[in-house]
């Protein structure tokens, strides 16, 4: 069955990218550079890399947001990075948007639109 037109939405994929400061203390078990990319609900890792848990938590709740269309004078739009939780860690997780993928509400939930 094909979804009908207006069933479509648009979100950002994303890139998550750790970084540091020359010479900073990371103790995080990340390096600069390593990233994850999030696509719809999706998350990749490159091959042979991982991410700490708790970094994972403290981007976690940003992530749906950074997903969607902002307004250009909201936080949200501009602000992209996060601190790691660890205080005596000198990296940040980057968030970039990436290009625009449509989604189907069908293919993405059982409750259907209201008409």
């Amino acid at each position: 069955m094909a979804e009908p037109r207006d069933d479509l939405f648009e979100l950002f994929d994303l890139r998550v990218e750790v970084t540091a400061p020359e010479g900073a203390p990371i103790y995080c078990g990340a390096k600069a550079g390593d990233h994850f990319e999030l696509h719809g609900e999706m998350l990749f890792l490159p091959p042979g890399q991982g991410i700490s848990i708790y970094s994972l938590a403290a981007v976690l709740p940003l992530l749906a947001a950074k997903q969607r269309p902002t307004h250009r004078n909201d936080w949200m739009t501009t602000d992209a990075e996060i601190a790691c939780p660890d205080p005596n860690c000198g990296s940040r997780l980057r968030i970039t948007r990436l290009a625009k993928r449509m989604f189907s509400h069908a293919r993405t939930t059982a409750v259907p639109l209201d008409d």
